[in-house]
């Protein structure tokens, strides 16, 4: 697979990296742990080298079995896990953020130990923490790269405001937020502060939590434990709107023979060489298919395309529950 540079950093990485979440029942009920430790296994054998995951999935759980699969190979391996929520040590959600420097210390030492690694490739504050001043949360991770348990600071769902702050004080290597064809927003500011800075950008849920691959319409049916029975664009009414983004991704995939997902990752990797999305499956064939779009060259007049055709899109209903749009672009 290709390489890209998250920014001005020196951290390479796949073109197409995995995202571990789903893996821990987000999406339905948990996979089966050594299916799963196999997938991460196979993703690497597929050229796949960058690796998300956070002691919130789970809690725990994800950052674990993401270290058992990936311990054979660290060396060859990216991996990014996560702080910033409030978690006790028994897993106990006790609610909110918190970025405090010391719990952003015990929160590394425990990540370690869960990825059975000597140093966090890529350290994001999960969410910004408003009782907290960035700049004295840029210290601590700064402080954690001085002392080698941390080798790159990144930053989740932060403001433009934000992240200029943070980088004045420690480089921030990466910025995650969620993007794809349905939710452009981070092209308002987010995405040209990080061109400015030299900041690489992850895409989270590239592919619209599973939305852009074509495989969902207003008569899907969703567990009560998948986290999309709970997000308002995922209500019948709203699936139905939406679909006319899938059938515009699927008019391009037949033209170039691939599939829906195929052409959304495509069109996010042609947007910026620094941009670098992280699709998230439990499946063998899905994650096949993903890694494929890396091959999918879109011209410039599919590029037109998308982009005429999408302007003519609303996205109906909220990409996230209330309370999480609360706690985003800080």
């Amino acid at each position: 697979m290709q390489k890209r540079t998250l920014g001005k950093s020196n951290l390479t990485v796949s073109a197409l990296g995995f995202g571990c979440m789903g893996m821990t029942g987000v999406y339905n009920s948990a996979g089966d742990r050594q299916k799963m430790v196999s997938l991460l296994r196979a993703a690497v054998e597929h050229g796949v080298t960058f690796f998300d995951t956070a002691e919130a999935y789970g809690p725990f759980a994800n950052e674990e079995f993401v270290g058992e699969a990936l311990h054979p190979v660290r060396d060859q391996v990216v991996i990014a896990t996560k702080f910033g929520f409030d978690i006790a040590p028994d897993g106990t959600r006790r609610g909110g953020t918190n970025s405090r420097p010391d719990h952003i210390r015990e929160v590394a030492d425990a990540a370690l130990r869960r990825l059975n690694t000597d140093a966090i490739d890529l350290f994001y504050q999960h969410r910004v923490d408003p009782a907290v001043p960035i700049e004295d949360v840029a210290g601590a991770v700064k402080d954690l790269i001085q002392q080698g348990k941390v080798r790159h600071f990144g930053m989740s769902e932060a403001s433009a405001k934000t992240i200029r702050l943070a980088h004045a004080v420690q480089p921030v290597a990466a910025v995650q937020s969620e993007y794809s064809l349905w939710w452009r927003e981070p092209e308002q500011d987010v995405l040209p502060a990080c061109e400015e800075l030299g900041i690489g950008f992850v895409p989270f849920s590239p592919l619209g939590a599973g939305f852009l691959t074509g495989k969902i319409d207003e008569n899907t049916t969703f567990e009560s434990s998948d986290f999309r029975s709970l997000v308002p664009r995922f209500t019948p009414e709203a699936r139905k709107a939406n679909l006319a983004f899938v059938d515009l991704l699927r008019k391009v995939a037949v033209r170039k023979k691939a599939t829906p997902a195929q052409v959304a990752l495509a069109w996010l990797l042609a947007r910026k060489p620094w941009i670098v999305p992280i699709p998230g499956t439990t499946k063998l064939h899905r994650l096949e298919e993903n890694i494929g779009a890396a091959a999918v060259e879109l011209t410039t007049d599919d590029l037109r395309e998308i982009e005429e055709g999408a302007a003519g899109i609303k996205t109906q209903g909220a990409r996230l529950p209330q309370a999480a749009l609360d706690m985003v672009g800080r």
